[in-house]
């Protein structure tokens, strides 16, 4: 019953506009003061702050600020340059530029609302310059920056790794199988939408451009080696890896290719600050409606509650995949993998389901949830970006959603998709 209302009552707050970190605390200090008393409430403070102190944590900034590093520096424009340079002589090639720079930008920010501020604002323009219909043009962009919580680091694998106890390290490497497969499915889906549109190429293809934008661009191909080599060589921690992350990107944007200026090197701090807060006071919030929740022990009866209804695997994983489609449509990556993971991990080890496995299936349900309205925090923010109208550009983005659901599929069924390099390398 409890439950029940605290559900109703944040999906009141959220419908009436209120932001939802503001909703989750404040149904979170009702229901401690009604059930505790309200002499519990100064303990809510506590868990605030102790919910954000956490190590792991630090790699959200880190990684939130290496990406800002890197637009700011003139690292993207160099990536879109050499991807360009490769693939733009294909029908639609301009969308597939897209797809290969958001994969790329995912393995410096971990962050798709990083990824389509920071390269929507170059190519959506750009393609519809070049004919590009805008929904689709936005739709590209958007669908392809949620493979950055898919594709090593993903702060929503870093939130989950927090929350489950799980490693971040193998997470990260669960990720990339899937985060491929999506990608090159994407491209295969723009460009039949190219010839659908009869699309024009972006270039001739040209060994000495492509020869000199890969020079060009050579330093920031270091980032991700760097970043990923030391954490998968066993180096650095994930955190120890953002903070390489925002000290390579400095050097390479300030001393190799000079860019990097202090008045854009503040304007990088800035909008890291303004996008880190609005995720730990999620964090912080979740946290607090989390503990609250544990204490009543919701999470054991959930739990019980499935299991009685099937202890199947694979009947679980279904239903936590309708469950986590649904959770998507409302809440952003960050507040539902806090809330939610810990109500249902009790669930997760009483069938059997490996953390790690979970975690993947996790990140790609709030990933398609980044698309799905009446959130859809990333498809907001092209839309945004393109000055499209968002039931337009979803027409057209459903066939991008596809890929993800597909891909979501393979790696709920096929273990092997995600856990083969986890096991190769960890196990």
């Amino acid at each position: 019953m409890t439950f029940s209302l605290i559900f109703l009552g944040l999906i009141g707050l959220i419908v009436i506009d209120v932001p939802i970190a503001i909703a989750l605390g404040v149904v979170s200090v009702v229901a401690v003061g009604l059930t505790s008393g309200f002499a519990a409430l100064p303990n809510t403070a506590l868990v605030l702050f102790s919910s954000t102190t956490k190590f792991p944590l630090i790699a959200i900034p880190l990684f939130i600020l290496a990406g800002a590093i890197m637009n700011a520096s003139g690292i993207s424009h160099r990536l879109i340059a050499l991807a360009s340079a490769l693939v733009g002589f294909v029908k639609g090639g301009l969308a597939m530029v897209t797809i290969g720079a958001s994969m790329f930008f995912a393995e410096i920010s971990g962050s798709a609302v990083a990824d389509v501020a920071a390269l929507g604002s170059i190519l959506i323009p750009e393609m519809k310059r070049k004919g590009y219909p805008t929904p689709l043009a936005a739709s590209v962009m958007s669908s392809s920056a949620t493979l950055a919580v898919i594709i090593p680091p993903s702060i929503p694998m870093i939130l989950y790794g927090v929350m489950s106890g799980s490693s971040v390290v193998e997470l990260f490497v669960a990720g990339i199988v899937p985060g491929v497969l999506g990608g090159v499915a994407m491209m295969g889906v723009a460009y039949g939408m190219a010839v659908r549109y009869d699309l024009p190429v972006q270039e001739t293809f040209r060994l000495r451009r492509v020869a000199t934008t890969f020079k060009d661009a050579a330093w920031a191909l270091l980032l991700p080696v760097i970043i990923l080599g030391g954490i998968f060589g066993g180096w650095v921690t994930a955190t120890e890896g953002a903070g390489l992350a925002v000290l390579a990107a400095i050097i390479i944007g300030g001393a190799v290719y000079r860019e990097l200026n202090w008045q854009r090197l503040r304007s990088a701090m800035i909008e890291g600050g303004m996008q880190t807060a609005v995720v730990m006071l999620l964090v912080a919030t979740s946290a607090l409606l989390s503990e609250f929740l544990t204490e009543q022990q919701v999470p054991q009866r959930v739990a019980q509650a499935i299991v009685g209804f099937t202890d199947n695997r694979y009947a679980v994983l279904a239903l936590l995949n309708v469950f986590f489609l649904v959770v998507g449509l409302f809440l952003h990556s960050a507040a539902a993998i806090i809330l939610v993971v810990p109500i249902v991990m009790p669930l997760v080890h009483a069938v059997g389901i490996d953390p790690v496995h979970f975690g993947l299936i996790v990140t790609l349900n709030l990933g398609i949830g980044q698309q799905t309205p009446p959130v859809a925090s990333v498809l907001v923010t092209a839309c945004s970006v393109a000055k499209a109208d968002i039931w337009e550009v979803t027409k057209v983005n459903v066939y991008f959603v596809a890929v993800l659901v597909t891909v979501l599929i393979l790696v709920t069924y096929v273990p092997a998709v995600p856990m083969g390099l986890v096991n190769f390398f960890y196990r």
